[in-house]
């Protein structure tokens, strides 16, 4: 599996709308119950987001075409304080947190 963290500053008064838009594409897949697809989002406590998703090798992903994710993309940077930084990751360690798969 690839995996991608993506990782950003939301504006504070923006903060909790964020996490609400958030929270509709966690609905939104647990609805659709994609396959190939793992997908966790933490929030500090200084309003930074961290998405962890693991898909595909190849890259494919069916979170961007989930219209609450299309709803979440849109006005992205105007309710960050700091831009999205996106990395491809690899597990260094891991103890009953993620899937080994």
């Amino acid at each position: 599996m690839r995996r991608t963290l993506i990782r950003y500053k939301a504006r504070p008064e923006l903060a909790d709308r964020n996490a609400e838009l958030v929270s509709a594409v966690f609905a939104e897949l647990k609805a659709a119950g994609p396959d190939g697809v793992r997908y966790l989002t933490l929030r500090l406590e200084d309003d930074t987001f961290i998405h962890l998703e693991a898909a595909a090798e190849n890259g494919s992903s069916p979170i961007p075409k989930l219209k609450a994710f299309q709803t979440f993309q849109d006005g992205i940077r105007d309710r960050c304080a700091e831009p999205p930084l996106v990395r491809d990751v690899r597990i260094v360690g891991n103890y009953r947190m993620l899937d080994e798969s």
